[in-house]
């Protein structure tokens, strides 16, 4: 096999190999990110108490609304 080619196979390995580690680690974080959302109603309810407010469940959704929209 010449320089060419074996230049050719190696940099074409990189390519794929990229590729797909990008679309599995992808996969894998969005999995995870469904698995433990980064915000919940909990956390909403405790941020609402930490600024001296009371809120109301219909808060709470819309906040949870606008969030999932905003995806």
């Amino acid at each position: 096999m010449t320089f060419w080619g074996s230049l050719g196979f190696t940099l074409l390995g990189i390519i794929i190999g990229g590729l797909a580690g990008f679309f599995l680690s992808r996969n894998y974080f969005q999995k995870e990110l469904e698995k433990n959302p980064p915000v919940n109603e909990k956390m909403i309810r405790a941020m609402f108490m930490q600024m001296g407010r009371k809120p109301s469940e219909a808060q709470i959704k819309a906040v949870m609304r606008s969030m999932q929209a905003n995806k």
